[in-house]
């Protein structure tokens, strides 16, 4: 996952050889049209019915009054479901030679991600982590099956990098293995301890051989699942906004916090999808620190569906909280999903302080915006739509006229 020049990629494979089966060999770092496969976006419309579980769990925990509680529990099944969804993601920009195994292993990893969704409520619930366990199992087994495959395929230093990648993913199983047999207050030692832990095996397996991954097709997977994240919060918060019209007729008070929901999500989308991050991906050394960062930036999107959910329950009196923790639930992770856009994508396209400010600024006013009552949501939303009319101005005006058609930027 880094773009250091320590070692050259393998050449592109040769398709031509049809069958079940071909050799795991790297794909070339510079091939053309290399866009997602349907497969891909099928493995990712999968993930979101765990990333769907996630949030309204984390929706009914802070409802109920139960915020700590449910956020430890949403930051740990979050990290599987995105840990699990990543490494799949860049494995495959390097290696998917798209045969019937390959196939097969990543339908695996499908029903891997199904269990876990199917866990996710008595996780949240009982504290009983057995299925998303299992869930995450079966994932990584799949994955391991991949890795070594590639080891089989590979010799030298791209054989011993892939034997890092399947002994580190299975010792970190391995370890997972607390979540289980430790008691509830243990439960995030474990993950305290065991999430750095999965972090470092792919910094240590490619310390001798860098895979050959794809700037342009990586930087279209984080994009694609952004946009389906930020749906889900959509669907969310609509589900919640209709079920308390029908039951509650309480469109009034609904209706700024939809407005702002809206405004902040299409403002997300905005700001991500600003700058052509892959051109930056392509030289950057730190492409670790990207690819871990959009933890917080997927997280933190699915988030943003749960608070508005919470808002919407807040505002027919279901929820057991108040209106100013009611508006956090909105506000604060949608100024972290701001901050965590800027540091990874937006800064490295700015030009001038006025430029580099306005994301952080945005950050800023939404969370100044919690504390206005009902009209928390709304205004976040117009402070969030704001910043990228301001953005786009600036673009623009900094901006040659060769480059004025892509001044989107906020």
């Amino acid at each position: 996952m880094t773009s250091s020049s320590a070692s050259e990629p393998a050449p592109t494979p040769d398709t031509s050889r049809l069958g079940p089966l071909r050799r795991m060999t790297a794909r070339g770092r510079d091939e053309t049209h290399r866009v997602a496969t349907p497969l891909e976006l099928f493995f990712d419309l999968c993930f979101v019915v765990a990333i769907a579980q996630a949030g309204a769990e984390l929706m009914h925990s802070m409802a109920g009054g139960h915020a700590g509680e449910g956020i430890l529990n949403y930051v740990m099944i979050f990290f599987a479901i995105w840990w699990a969804w990543m490494n799949f993601t860049w494995f495959a920009s390097a290696y998917d030679n798209d045969d019937v195994l390959f196939r097969v292993v990543t339908l695996v990893q499908i029903a891997g991600v199904l269990v876990l969704a199917a866990g996710v409520s008595r996780a949240f619930e009982d504290h009983v982590f057995l299925a998303v366990w299992l869930g995450y199992v079966i994932m990584r087994l799949a994955l391991i099956t991949e890795w070594l495959r590639v080891a089989r395929s590979a010799g030298g230093a791209e054989r011993t990098m892939a034997l890092r990648y399947a002994v580190g993913v299975l010792l970190c199983q391995v370890g997972w293995l607390g979540l289980l047999v430790l008691p509830d207050s243990g439960r995030a030692w474990v993950f305290l301890v065991m999430a750095p832990l999965e972090m470092c095996v792919p910094l240590y397996a490619e310390k001798d051989f860098v895979t050959s991954w794809h700037a342009h097709h990586i930087s279209e997977r984080f994009g694609l699942f952004t946009i389906i994240v930020l749906g889900e919060s959509i669907s969310a918060a609509t589900v919640a906004v209709k079920t308390g019209v029908d039951e509650h007729d309480a469109l009034g008070h609904l209706l700024p916090i939809a407005v702002g929901g809206l405004l902040i999500v299409f403002a997300a989308w905005w700001i991500y999808f600003a700058v052509p991050i892959h051109g930056f991906l392509r030289s950057n050394r730190q492409s670790f620190l990207w690819g871990y960062g959009h933890y917080l930036i997927f997280s933190s999107a699915a988030a943003i569906g749960a608070g508005l959910e919470v808002a919407v329950e807040e505002a027919v009196g279901k929820a057991h909280i108040s209106t100013l923790a009611a508006s956090a639930t909105v506000t604060l992770p949608a100024a972290l999903y701001f901050l965590m856009v800027w540091l990874l994508h937006a800064r490295h396209f700015k030009v001038g302080t006025a430029q580099q400010v306005v994301l952080p600024t945005a950050a800023l006013l939404m969370i100044l915006c919690t504390f206005l009552g009902e009209w928390a949501v709304l205004v976040a939303g117009i402070a969030a739509t704001l910043a990228v009319a301001v953005g786009v101005v600036l673009a623009t005006r900094t901006s040659t006229p060769e480059k004025r058609e892509t001044a989107g930027a906020a």
